[in-house]
């Protein structure tokens, strides 16, 4: 039995138990970054150099592109350094760190995703309000919102859960510091408090998921009443990719926050943690650049322009 206050540090979990598994678990993570880092980063620098990409929905983009560079650098460094030097110690101020981060950037991509949502909703549905509703000012000052919304998100969970006192040890059912593995090391009482402070958090989650929905029914609604076959194609083409990235976010996001105690087990947790903290930074990239021709255009002539410089 340890309380919160003799705690100075927390466990992490082992992602393998020999030196061999521990190297390829390094290398793995290794690549993994790295594809995040360089399909983020193109991104990032094709939407800030390409002129013709400075429009709402690579501005969006751009910022998811920045909170999933954020929340693969939270998560992935510090689980590499631990296979590489076989340890699992995380610090206590690390570990609060390290969650304040998790879901500022998680919470940011959500609300970035319900942005991005609206803005496909005003393409479709109201075209020609399409500049009023959405301009340069507008999308600063939703951007700044989500932003902002996000870190007071990340800063209230993260000021309660190290507030709680903890009864049941330091050691962590996961790869980093999550809500989840540290409310169950908090005392069953105080447990309630972080249930209390997560309603406000899950009420608008839900109410961005309401929205989200509504706004994709109301977008098929008006793509299916458009007389051309092709015109079809490209409006559903167009919120693919978004639909794609929110539906497996949210899938095992939901999933890994509000599953029932009953369902926990070390080997899910892991699996949809990884789903939800590691995946998406890597495939968000590709599922925007991949029927996107002016992105893609744009980043070919950044990878041509900079070989051709070296």
């Amino acid at each position: 039995m340890s309380n919160s206050s003799s705690i100075r540090h927390f466990l992490l979990l082992a992602l393998a138990d020999t030196q061999q598994l521990q190297l390829l678990h390094f290398c793995l993570l290794l690549g993994i970054s790295l594809a995040a880092l360089l399909g983020n980063g193109l991104i990032i620098s094709a939407v800030a150099c390409g002129n013709h990409l400075h429009t709402p929905m690579f501005f969006f983009l751009l910022n998811l592109a920045l909170s999933d560079l954020g929340s693969i650098c939270t998560t992935v460094p510090k689980a590499m350094h631990n296979s590489l030097w076989n340890t699992r110690d995380i610090s206590y101020t690390g570990c609060a760190a390290q969650l304040f981060f998790i879901m500022f950037f998680l919470s940011a991509q959500y609300f970035l995703l319900t942005i991005m949502c609206y803005d496909r909703y005003v393409s479709i549905c109201k075209p020609l309000h399409y500049g009023t509703l959405l301009g340069s000012r507008a999308c600063a000052h939703v951007a700044a919102a989500a932003w902002a919304s996000a870190f007071l998100n990340a800063l209230m969970h993260t000021a309660n859960a190290f507030s709680l006192p903890l009864c049941h040890g330091n050691a962590l059912g996961q790869f980093f510091c999550e809500m989840p593995q540290i409310l169950k090391l908090s005392c069953s009482k105080s447990y309630l408090r972080e249930i209390e402070v997560s309603l406000f958090s899950i009420s608008v989650a839900v109410g961005c998921f309401v929205f989200i929905a509504f706004s994709y029914v109301q977008i098929f609604r008006a793509v299916l009443r458009i007389p051309s076959e092709q015109g079809r194609h490209k409006a559903f083409f167009t919120c693919l990719p978004h639909l794609a990235v929110v539906s497996l976010f949210l899938s095992t996001g939901f999933f890994a926050y509000l599953k029932p105690p009953s369902m926990s087990s070390p080997s899910l947790d892991l699996v949809v943690s990884v789903l939800y903290s590691v995946v998406p930074p890597v495939l968000n990239p590709l599922i925007y650049s991949l029927r996107n021709q002016e992105l893609k255009a744009t980043v070919w002539r950044l990878m041509t322009g900079w070989f051709q410089k070296h």
